[in-house]
């Protein structure tokens, strides 16, 4: 006895039923819920776009994924088709209508529109220095790829369809049909395969980002009974001694000493396209250790970055990150001393000793704390150097941390001092 035919698809001969549709790929690059509102699309798509663009340091093969995927999910119409028909449906029109195979080709998956499916891309990594990025370069790549030896052949096996069917019995007396993949072919056709050796020359444009794709189309594998593959050529930045990149600005640090910090600088950098870029400072502006706590003190040379992708003519921004080098330890002599007290700006709003009486009362109607020092003689006390720095920080105490509130009990034993639980926020 037999039951129902096979689950998902008729006999062979007759056509087949599809596999459900992936309605939820375009979704998920813009990280959003199928139920979002058009609103919510928008908002998303923005925050990713401004993240993802190539000027950012994006990779601009995913930031065309996501304008395609808002492109549908922004357009009412595209997007009833894409949630019923999922991306073969975009690319056959839903029915009726025109097609959209460029988002196919970008998302991938799926049979094509002449029924075959594409054979997977082949991916390679190409290593190129940042001044090869910045020139742009012409470079010769080799690399293999399976190959078709002669026509291929309608496997006997499944008549063409790549598909088997077989009985299974699943009780005694119950008989079902089950189809599986054909073992004997390659989507319903046989072939001869055979490694070749391709060489091909690939393009890197001017400000191409690191891990961006070059692609070259129907350049991959071949298969039987199936379109030939892709090839995507994939950017490896390569370090480089004096530069750091991020999007199209450049940053180089920069050591100076104190005295260039205060009276100016002017210093010579190595270009990426082989000229000598001379960078000084404004007559009397100086150059601070930080612009505040925790944050670097940084200038920037405004196209002097890198040339941006697809506008090459547009560049970045040059920043440059100084460090400031203080005199090493050592003493200067009461001359000079003298010299840079007068050179200086005044001392800040804290007394100092062999101050005259005019600008210590001068200080004092200012600062509280300069009150309640007029008319007590100071204690003197040098700073020394911590060897150790931040690091020796709290070691002052005694072998068993100084803790006032560890003693012994009467009868010998440790007394640990009250114990400190943290609580949880409200």
């Amino acid at each position: 006895m037999f039951f129902g035919g096979m689950p998902g698809g008729g006999f062979p001969g007759m056509p087949q039923k599809r596999e459900p549709a992936d309605t939820t790929k375009l979704y998920e690059t813009l990280g959003i819920e199928k139920s979002s509102t058009a609103a919510q699309i928008k908002k998303a798509y923005r925050k990713k776009a401004l993240r993802m663009h190539p000027d950012k340091g994006g990779d601009p093969e995913e930031f065309k994924k996501l304008q395609a995927a808002y492109d549908v999910l922004s357009d009412e119409d595209k997007r009833k088709t894409y949630d019923k028909y999922g991306l073969e449906g975009l690319e056959e029109g839903g029915g009726p209508g025109g097609g959209m195979g460029d988002i196919f080709d970008l998302f991938g998956g799926g049979r094509r529109r002449n029924g075959k499916r594409k054979v997977e891309p082949l991916v390679f990594t190409v290593k190129a220095s940042l001044e090869h990025l910045y020139c742009g370069k012409t470079v010769k790549l080799a690399y293999k790829r399976d190959a078709l030896v002669g026509e291929p052949r309608k496997c006997a096996t499944c008549g063409g369809t790549g598909i088997t069917v077989q009985n299974v019995q699943i009780a005694p007396g119950m008989v079902t049909r089950a189809q599986a993949q054909c073992s004997q072919c390659n989507g319903g056709y046989r072939a001869q395969m055979k490694k070749e050796r391709c060489e091909v020359e690939v393009r890197i444009d001017k400000g191409a980002a690191d891990k961006s794709k070059i692609k070259l189309k129907d350049k991959g594998s071949e298969a039987a009974g199936a379109e030939q593959g892709d090839v995507h050529f994939v950017i490896q930045q390569k370090p480089h001694s004096l530069y750091k990149r991020h999007g199209a600005d450049l940053l180089i640090r920069k050591d100076i000493g104190l005295v260039e910090a205060l009276t100016g600088f002017k210093f010579v950098v190595p270009t990426l396209d082989g000229r000598k870029l001379s960078v000084q400072a404004k007559p009397g502006q100086i150059i601070r250790p930080e612009v505040r706590s925790g944050v670097p003190y940084v200038m920037c040379v405004d196209g002097e970055g890198m040339p941006k992708y697809g506008n090459p003519f547009d560049k970045g921004r040059l920043f440059v990150l100084f460090h400031i080098a203080f005199p090493t330890d050592g003493s200067l002599s009461s001359q000079a001393v003298a010299y840079l007290k007068k050179a200086l700006p005044a001392p800040l709003d804290h007394p100092v000793v062999g101050a005259d009486a005019e600008a210590l009362k001068k200080l004092a109607e200012k600062n509280e704390s300069v009150r309640e020092l007029l008319g007590h003689e100071a204690e003197e006390a040098f700073l020394t150097r911590v060897e150790g720095g931040m690091d020796d920080f709290g070691r002052g105490a005694g072998a068993d941390g100084g803790d006032a509130t560890n003693e012994d009990d009467d009868d010998g034993r440790r007394r640990r001092g009250p114990q400190v639980q943290q609580c949880a926020q409200q």
